[in-house]
């Protein structure tokens, strides 16, 4: 028997009367004993019934108030469909279709032929979708089945990565052209002075050899830029943490940038002091860049002005200010993208390999700056970096102020109280 059934004591406790009483009445023993034996075997067996069968374990139903609670506060748009109408969407697919997308029609919903195709069958589809939601947006659509009624549409946003790889296309596309140029340039030279067999007269080779050197020069600058990119790109997230005295460093790299030839058409204007966390070389590269193309691109005659000031919120700001023909108010926010050049003749002409601004952007990023660049057609360009000045440093605590110092040393009780 098993533990949870009950033991006949009722039963077998009348049944052992009953024999006594069988007894005293006369009755032949043998007859009394197997009315006893019959008796407390029938309780037994009826107290020994088998266990019950357990029980079957039934699928709970989802409802869509249990969906609801789950899906409702992802991150990810999820869309509940009963028979292609629009039944539950959370927070997330109500933001980004509307909050009356709600018991519409699912193909009126989403309104794209890729999308609308998912709902054709019962099976688990996916696909993606362009211009879901604005013109050029990539969405990708998994449909997984609930049950016979019910399936769950899934959008995954692929904008940002699709974004990402065309940039890389066009970085690689843009710098094998740059690259492409000088190389060209220098090839086709050299093979001109191979095939001369010496009859190039000695101011023709000359020339040649002149266009040879420059177009080399203009290579080895892209890629210096190049890696110079890829280094401040790859510690875009390293906050620095050297302590700069940012004027010194302004007026050296104003001034190296200028050179001999130049610098007297440099105006440097250094109204304060001030320090800031920064990598060294990168900050350098930052006034060297500026100053160089202010000093290409602006007049030939004109100066060009290097300030240093402090800005409101506890900034630093250096503006470099040139008078030349000035930039375009169209062209202005693109002046930072890779390769980028408003004059591309005159660009290439001076040297320049588009990379400058770009490279100003990313240092300037990475030291928690802004830049800023305006510009008057005629007038001139002004840009300007503004970087969060360094917090004062903390003073030793064994270290007293430089009043205490000179002052005479006060009892010990005195400086405990």
């Amino acid at each position: 028997m098993g533990s949870s059934q009950t033991f006949p004591i009722a039963g077998i406790s009348l049944a052992a009367v009953t024999f006594a009483a069988l007894l005293m009445l006369g009755i032949d023993v043998v007859i009394a004993l197997a009315v006893l034996t019959v008796w407390v075997g029938s309780l037994l067996v009826a107290a020994g019934r088998p266990p019950e069968p357990p029980k079957a374990k039934t699928k709970a139903r989802l409802t869509l108030e249990s969906i609801s609670d789950l899906i409702e506060n992802s991150s990810i748009p999820l869309v509940i469909t009963d028979r292609n109408t629009i039944a539950l969407a959370n927070n997330a697919a109500r933001r980004m279709l509307g909050p009356h997308v709600i018991g519409q029609d699912t193909r009126v919903a989403l309104r794209n032929p890729e999308a609308i195709s998912l709902l054709g069958d019962n099976a688990q589809n996916e696909a993606i979708v362009r211009g879901l939601v604005r013109r050029g947006d990539i969405w990708q659509i998994n449909r997984q089945m609930i049950d016979e009624r019910m399936a769950i549409l899934e959008f995954i946003n692929q904008t940002a990565e699709a974004d990402i790889s065309r940039a890389h296309t066009d970085f690689v596309a843009n710098a094998s052209h740059e690259l492409r140029t000088p190389l060209a340039a220098i090839l086709g030279y050299v093979e001109t002075l191979q095939e001369g067999d010496g009859k190039l007269d000695t101011p023709t080779a000359r020339k040649f050899l002149g266009i040879i050197e420059r177009e080399a020069q203009r290579l080895h600058a892209l890629v210096s830029d190049l890696m110079s990119l890829s280094r401040v790109e790859a510690e875009k997230h390293d906050l620095p943490t050297t302590r700069i005295d940012l004027a010194a460093l302004v007026e050296r790299a104003a001034r190296d940038a200028a050179g001999s030839n130049r610098i007297e058409r440099l105006v440097l204007d250094i109204a304060a002091e001030p320090v800031v966390l920064g990598d060294t070389q990168q900050l350098e590269q930052v006034v060297r860049n500026l100053v160089d193309n202010a000093l290409k691109y602006g007049a030939a005659d004109a100066p060009v002005t290097v300030e240093l000031n402090l800005a409101q919120g506890d900034l630093a700001r250096i503006a470099v200010q040139d008078q030349g023909e000035g930039i375009a108010p169209e062209q202005i926010p693109h002046l930072t993208r890779r390769f980028y050049r408003t004059d591309p003749g005159r660009s290439r002409a001076s040297g320049g390999t588009g990379l400058g601004l770009a490279i100003v952007k990313h240092i300037v990023e990475r030291h928690r700056g802004r830049l800023d660049i305006t510009s008057t057609l005629g007038k001139g360009t002004r840009v300007v970096v503004r970087l969060p000045l360094a917090e004062p440093e903390a003073q030793a605590a064994d270290s007293p102020p430089e009043t205490d110092q000179e002052a005479p040393r006060a009892p010990e009780t005195e400086q405990l109280s």
